[in-house]
């Protein structure tokens, strides 16, 4: 026979929190730290660790894209870049191509 499992005590159990649930916690942290609260003081009363609020805070975050944080807006922007980057690059290889052809044909016309 198989032993039985033994169960965890509820509070030893890590909560996961949901997307909202983290947003508004952020949300809460950001109020208290403007009003002077230290870092302890604002995991306290989050009812979270401290590295818990500093992972949730931070902007390379994988759960910040789906909570609609920080991240998410500097991921956008940074696809935007990159698709202007892009788009720029081509432009400007275009515009060398002409140039080497309208010299071509001026030596051409020259010679």
């Amino acid at each position: 026979m198989r032993p039985a499992k033994v169960r965890r005590e509820a509070s030893l159990k890590a909560k996961r929190h949901s997307p909202a649930e983290i947003a508004a916690k952020l949300a809460q942290a950001a109020r208290l730290a403007v009003a002077g609260k230290r870092q302890s003081e604002i995991a306290t009363a989050l009812g979270v660790s401290i590295m818990t609020l500093h992972r949730w805070r931070k902007p390379d975050n994988p759960w910040a894209a789906r909570m609609g944080g920080e991240s998410r807006d500097s991921n956008n922007l940074l696809v935007e870049l990159q698709t202007e980057n892009r788009r720029l690059r081509d432009l400007v290889m275009n515009l060398l191509l002409e140039k080497i052809k309208l010299e071509e044909s001026t030596s051409l016309r020259a010679a």
